[in-house]
């Protein structure tokens, strides 16, 4: 129930902001993804930051489309971590376009059919995780495309990005910054909506937080990146659910959040 849900709000409400000159946000309600790469260069090079929800499918080529050109494609996907929601249309666009798939070698066994993320707790979530406590399963098998990133931090595709290893929501949870116009891609490492509130969903109210309660494994572990990307200063936070944030109020809102990390989940 709750993943249909999700899904009609997302197909209700799908839109798209380019939201520096080459981050594209996908805006699918109860999550995001991103189009990585200047729609204006000669080349029109880009990546696709995580993949939506089942139904993100036709938005996703129709905006693809719509700012990279007719038959157009990425050179690859990235997917932060393979939670449900993140890689709802992962097989049929990684079919579609005949591109690889890039993971954190610690997500390996959950996109590859091998592993079940652990069901989540619905006690430690509001509507959403009460709705529907077995979400992180994912169910797919992506072994034919699926590529580890690159060990020194590189992505393909993206020149000027790195990945970061983020656990705490997941193993293998990654988040993606660029040093030079310091833009943040959290992935669920950081919230600006309280994601566990369906109402919070759809309201769009902003408010700082950790990954989702009810999805996230190790507590310590993301506490921890939270810190370290705290650390890293950045001028564009691009989180996975919610509103991005900019400049002196990220600073502001990550101190809020940080005087709220001892006490999560």
């Amino acid at each position: 129930m709750g993943n249909k849900l999700m899904e009609r709000l997302s197909f209700m409400t799908a839109s798209a902001e380019q939201v520096t000159p080459e981050v594209t946000l996908l805006d699918f309600a109860a999550v995001n993804a991103f189009l990585v790469g200047d729609p204006l260069s000669d080349g029109k090079e880009f990546v696709l930051v995580d993949t939506g929800l089942e139904n993100s499918y036709d938005f996703i080529l129709e905006t693809v489309k719509k700012y990279y050109g007719r038959d157009t494609k990425p050179q690859c996907i990235v997917l932060t971590h393979g939670h449900f929601d993140h890689v709802g249309s992962v097989i049929k666009l990684s079919e579609h376009w005949n591109v690889p798939v890039y993971v954190h070698e610690l997500e390996l066994p959950y996109v590859t059919g091998k592993m079940d993320y652990p069901v989540g707790n619905p006690n430690q979530g509001e509507e959403i995780a009460q709705m529907s406590p077995s979400f992180p399963h994912t169910g797919i098998d992506i072994s034919h495309r699926v590529v580890i990133l690159p060990q020194d931090g590189k992505i393909p595709g993206m020149p000027g990005w790195r990945w970061i290893h983020t656990p705490g929501h997941t193993r293998g949870h990654i988040s993606l910054f660029k040093e030079l116009d310091r833009v943040l891609i959290a992935g669920d490492a950081i919230s600006t909506i309280k994601q566990e509130s369906m109402w919070s969903v759809i309201t769009k109210k902003e408010e700082i937080s950790g990954p989702p309660n009810y999805m996230t494994e190790d507590w310590g572990k993301a506490k921890e990146s939270i810190m370290y990307l705290k650390s890293l200063e950045p001028a564009i936070l691009l989180p996975s659910h919610g509103k991005p944030l900019r400049n002196l109020k990220i600073k502001e809102q990550l101190d809020v959040l940080m005087s709220k990390v001892d006490k999560m989940p």
